[in-house]
């Protein structure tokens, strides 16, 4: 749940540990941090047995989120080793802390990845909703008051089916080898590995934590090898003697720590976006228990509360008010309403924040006229769009009134319709021109919010879906087949038994060849279009990581995300964007800042949606999971296993966005 005011008492007691050892004589300071410098509270230092008193007043640090740093000392765990001034350890505890606190590893790699858009050495500052939100995912990772594991990193979604738990504690292991002197020269060997590709060399353990979450792609390798360095297996025996288990016997692509929630009647998320508190809303395409099928959506909607804990009831989530069906039509208004469309009721839905239906029993369907509905918009001025899919529709709803909605066409009753083939999603730009994505031809069609008439289409790639507007009024648009011979191949078949059959057999073949995809020439793209609509100097951009793009989501540096319906594992990818300043050093626009692969873990699965909340995490939506399970007759015991599971958070890793994400791009 969201934190609320800073409220806390006068003493707070805790204890300093390294390697699971006490530490002595450590500097231990209390941070209250806000949108501007840090205040600093109160200060001690801890006992012999590492336990520390600190002393404040609760009004001191009102309006911030609480933080403590210790610095230096002597660990236990190294007798005879004298102070370590490469100490530094973090626990950011929130503004309710716990009695008691322990600040180590643990809670330092927790703090550091979660609050890694904010942190700048022992300086923590940022908008006042990211902050707080980074601050209640810290839990998710460590119990503050133990310094051991939390309780999602150990649940069922994510302990045995996920590399975080061994990650989270290969760099806490890491750590604890400088925190110890577990050689000589451990703390050395460390800043030389968690150097980042720009600026100096980390010169203690908290910014050593930094750089490295910071660039979890840059040569993983190099911190990896710490651990054979710092704990050699010792002959006859078969386990490192390290302080934290699991630790990871290969070496990760990235230094990623992704966790995946579930529940809130989640199943088969497809678009999602943030409310003004940081709550993620997602329509689901099917219900739990369900045998879903892409021949029937039928699925509810589900709220998540900014630390991932669901809002929303456990199997149907919010129902009513004609929800049936989710789809990837999703927008958040400026007074937190939802809005969704559906497949099932091919009809328009709106929640108020707090689940209520807003919209008659079978939603809003026009008496029937509107055919499955896709793509939902609000803009800044307060009106909001809709695309129909099958019928080739636009809908409008003036200052988002439910009784002032109009089709403003269908087909080839008039423009931007014309234009339109399968239109998918739609994204408003900086002059007030909507863009809309076409799933069935290579062309994205822009037209003027104030005349829908005065339609203008230019080239993209085959079967676009994803669309998003920089801060430049750029527009980036994921093209799910590429732009090759073979992906135009796959448009034409996908046409055909769209026009012989209907959506739902053009859609079976998109996403079955979809997930058999790889990255490369024959894969999927993403497109980069100027405002004016000309193609942007290396557009279309392809790789390993966009084996399948589905949705794109630009970050506050206006660096870009993708996310993949491919394969059984999925990834996402991290793309260089047109400010390159905000780039790692030689990366031009459209480079994958990501590793070849993308980042992978988490329990990814075949992801649709992609989002930025206000602390810097990264939003996925599992949508399917298995194919066979989705189209035709499936084994019995599998026939549950079409929709995807949950959603997978990565912390701290894209420049905060405000929500709701209403237009361009805005940083909060």
């Amino acid at each position: 749940m969201l934190l609320a005011a800073p409220s806390f008492a006068e003493s707070i007691e805790g204890q300093v540990l390294g390697g699971g050892a006490p530490i002595a004589k450590s500097t231990v300071t209390l941070w209250s941090a806000s949108a501007d410098a840090p205040k600093q509270l109160a200060q001690t230092q801890s006992g012999d047995d590492g336990h520390f008193t600190l002393n404040a007043s609760s009004s001191s640090g009102e309006g911030g989120v609480l933080y403590l740093v210790a610095k230096g000392g002597e660990p236990s765990a190294n007798k005879g080793g004298g102070d370590n001034p490469a100490i530094a350890l973090l626990a950011v505890v929130g503004s309710n802390p716990p009695a008691h606190v322990v600040i180590n590893e643990f809670t330092t790699v927790a703090s550091v990845w979660t609050n890694a858009q904010f942190l700048e050495g022992i300086a923590i500052k940022g908008n006042a909703l990211g902050l707080r939100i980074a601050a209640g995912d810290v839990p998710n990772f460590v119990d503050l008051a133990t310094g051991g594991w939390g309780g999602v990193i150990q649940d069922p979604l994510n302990s045995g089916q996920t590399p975080t738990m061994a990650n989270f504690a290969t760099l806490a292991d890491v750590l604890a080898g400088c925190v110890t002197r577990v050689t000589a020269d451990a703390c050395a060997k460390l800043f030389a590995a968690a150097t980042p590709p720009k600026g100096i060399a980390p010169s203690d353990t908290l910014t050593a934590a930094e750089a490295i979450s910071r660039y979890p792609w840059h040569r993983p390798e190099r911190v990896f090898a710490l651990l054979k360095a710092f704990y050699p297996i010792a002959q006859g025996k078969n386990l490192r003697p390290v302080p934290y288990m699991p630790y990871l016997n290969w070496q990760p692509s990235a230094w990623v720590l992704p966790l995946k929630f579930d529940g809130g009647g989640y199943r088969a998320g497809g678009k999602g976006g943030f409310d003004s508190a940081g709550n993620f809303w997602v329509g689901d395409n099917f219900s739990v228990g369900w045998q879903g099928q892409d021949s029937l959506w039928e699925g509810h909607a589900t709220k998540f509360a900014p630390d991932g804990q669901a809002l929303s009831p456990i199997t149907d989530g919010f129902s009513g008010g004609g929800m049936e069906g989710g789809t990837f039509g999703a927008a958040i208004d400026a007074k937190d309403d939802a809005w969704f469309s559906t497949y099932g009721s091919k009809a328009i839905v709106v929640f108020d924040k707090n689940g209520k239906p807003l919209t008659p029993s079978d939603g809003i369907s026009f008496k029937g006229r509107l055919g499955l509905m896709q793509g939902v918009m609000v803009t800044p001025s307060g009106d909001v769009w809709v695309l129909g899919i099958e019928k080739r529709q636009l809908v409008y709803f003036p200052q988002g009134d439910l009784t002032k909605g109009r089709i403003v066409c269908e087909g080839d009753s008039g423009e931007p319709c014309k234009s339109f083939m399968a239109p998918f999603h739609l994204a408003i730009d900086q002059q007030d021109r909507i863009w809309v994505s076409n799933s069935g031809i290579n062309h994205v069609t822009r037209f003027p919010a104030s005349d829908p008439s005065k339609a203008e289409n230019f080239k993209s790639g085959f079967s676009t879906s994803g669309l998003a507007i920089d801060s430049q009024g750029n527009v980036w648009v994921t093209a799910r087949f590429g732009n090759s011979l073979v992906g135009m191949m796959h448009l034409v078949d996908m046409g055909l038994r769209l026009k012989l059959h209907g959506v739902a057999k053009a859609s079976d073949y998109l996403t079955k060849t979809m997930s058999e995809q790889k990255g490369g020439r024959t894969g999927g793209s993403v497109i980069l279009l100027r405002p004016d609509g000309s193609a942007y100097p290396g557009s279309p951009f392809i790789g390993g990581s966009l084996p399948g793009p589905w949705a794109v989501a630009v970050d506050g540096d206006d660096n870009v995300w993708v996310s993949n319906f491919a394969g059984a594992s999925g990834q996402i990818a991290h793309l260089c964007g047109v400010r390159t300043e905000n780039c790692p050093p030689g990366f031009k626009t459209g480079d994958p800042i990501s590793p070849p692969l993308g980042y992978v873990g988490g329990g990814l699965q075949m992801e649709v949606d992609i989002d930025i909340d206000p602390a810097g995490n990264v939003w996925v939506t599992n949508n399917w999971q298995d194919i066979d399970s989705c189209i035709g007759t499936p084994a019995e015991g599998l026939s549950t296993r079409c929709g995807g599971e949950g959603v997978v958070v990565f912390y701290g890793m894209a420049a905060p966005v405000r929500s709701p994400q209403i237009g361009p791009v805005r940083q909060p």
